[in-house]
């Protein structure tokens, strides 16, 4: 196998080869990033504005945004790009860097979730305490320890990935995933394969358990609120989280959580426009601030 030449270049396929149907799917894109562009950005915004807007749910909402914005940006424009100029090609540097994008900012934004549960079960257990335990610096810490905790998870299996040798350059995606990224590689790939697995399992196990108990505390204590009004009211200021993390979960669990990183891989190609399209989107739609 080490007598293939080394591949520097891939080629994406994308979504299609039909070029009237890429038209449908440009303007279905296209539309769905810029809603989503401008609810995000809108959130931020206001947010950064508006004074009454200084809790730490909101910061953490602001932070939410700006990881949906980012996790958007970094694939959608790209492909609209491919599809306008027609060059599908995409170098192997360029195709890591959009890796470690995609998959840093995703798994940060997992442990934001989390954070984001926790600080729901503050608010609601112990309202009293919320401002001191959800203090400022608090908050940047949490912030902090989520993009440290994405960086770490991520970083063990891109590195081993860099050591690899392509001698295939077809990328069945319409931007660069581990799964039709490692088709193409000479070496073996079964190591790799179960440290992506172990990441993805380690990033799902903590966050969800977070939630769980997060969620478990706060359920416990919105029924025993004496009116039903009072948890109407709390259940609601859950329910677009766990909507989200519906979404989230769901869709990254199918694409990931699987035997082998070489399975095919045409239908993730619908999935993931569901984590990469959809969920900012609902995110920007449904997390929007409230006073």
């Amino acid at each position: 196998m080490r007598n293939h030449s080394s591949v520097t270049t891939f080629i994406l396929l994308g979504l299609t080869n039909d070029p009237q149907l890429e038209i449908v799917v440009f303007i279905f894109l296209f539309l769905a990033y810029l809603f989503s562009v401008v609810g995000n950005l809108a959130i931020m915004v206001l947010i950064l504005v508006d004074p009454h807007l200084k809790t730490a749910m909101y910061f953490f909402l602001q932070n939410f945004s700006f990881l949906e914005l980012s996790f958007t940006t970094s694939c959608v424009p790209a492909y609209l790009h491919t599809i306008l100029s027609g060059d599908k090609t995409i170098s192997l540097e360029a195709c890591f860097i959009q890796i470690f994008f995609i998959d840093v900012i995703g798994s940060t934004d997992f442990f934001l979730l989390a954070v984001m549960s926790y600080d729901r079960y503050v608010a609601i257990c112990k309202p009293l305490h919320y401002v001191t335990i959800m203090n400022r610096r608090v908050c940047r810490n949490l912030i902090l320890c989520c993009w440290a905790s994405g960086l770490l998870v991520v970083s063990p299996p891109l590195g081993h990935g860099l050591l690899l040798e392509f001698c295939g350059s077809v990328i069945n995606h319409y931007y660069c995933d581990a799964s039709p990224l490692l088709k193409n590689s000479c070496s073996d790939t079964s190591l790799i394969e179960q440290m992506v697995v172990a990441s993805a399992v380690l990033i799902f196990i903590t966050t969800l358990v977070g939630m769980a108990v997060s969620y478990t505390c706060i359920i416990r204590t919105i029924l025993k609120l004496p009116s039903v009004q009072q948890r109407k009211k709390a259940f609601s200021t859950c329910s677009s989280h766990l909507i989200v993390v519906s979404l989230s979960y769901g869709s990254c669990i199918f694409m990931y959580i699987k035997p082998s990183a070489k399975d095919d891989v045409d239908i993730n190609k619908v999935v993931s426009l569901l984590f990469y399209i959809y969920c900012p989107l609902v995110e920007s739609l449904n997390l929007h601030p409230e006073k």
